[in-house]
């Protein structure tokens, strides 16, 4: 696997090795051994969460706070997303920044988010299967978040010739400035 930082602090690319022939391909998506020698980071994944969305659909900026705080491993099995994160560590030089890639099934890209981030994506085709790996439960009660349009982060969601689906949750979800870390 290759492993590529980031702009943001602690928020990793992962690539994986694809071998190809006439029968398909094959690829090994995630290897602690490996993620750790390049990073110096050690995490247990302890939840697998997958969602299949229509084009449009804009899930986030969501977070857990506090001892239910989550790193995440998220990838794309089929179709596109517009995958963004925010720092939300206020020590952190990144603090307040924000990180946007595009992850699909035919870049097989991964991006690893550290605890303490605001995680979102817009959906970019139907029926896109979106996948992501936890390192700490769900916790309804420890569940926050930030609107999606927040002029401050001033994220560039991508244009998609139709409006933007959010639940009724995200489309009230505090501004950034109106934290409290």
């Amino acid at each position: 696997m290759i492993v590529n930082p980031t702009l943001i602090e602690d928020c990793f690319i992962i690539q994986p090795k694809i071998f190809e022939d006439e029968r398909g391909y094959f690829y090994e998506s995630f290897n602690q051994n490996e993620f750790s020698q390049r990073t110096g980071i050690q995490n247990n994944f302890v939840q697998d969460n997958v969602s299949k969305s229509a084009k449009g659909v804009l899930r986030g900026l969501h977070f857990q706070e506090g001892e239910n705080a989550q790193a995440k491993l998220v990838r794309v099995i089929k179709g596109r997303v517009q995958d963004v994160v925010v720092d939300l560590r206020p020590n952190s030089r990144t603090f307040g920044n924000h990180f946007s890639i595009e992850l699909s099934e035919e870049n097989k890209r991964q991006l690893f988010i550290p605890r303490g981030f605001a995680h979102g994506f817009l959906v970019l085709e139907n029926d896109t299967i979106f996948s992501y790996k936890c390192d700490n439960y769900y916790n309804k009660k420890s569940e926050r978040g930030i609107i999606y349009n927040d002029s401050k982060l001033d994220i560039k969601w991508k244009q998609i010739n139709k409006d933007y689906k959010l639940s009724e949750k995200d489309l009230n979800l505090p501004k950034f400035k109106d934290l409290v870390l």
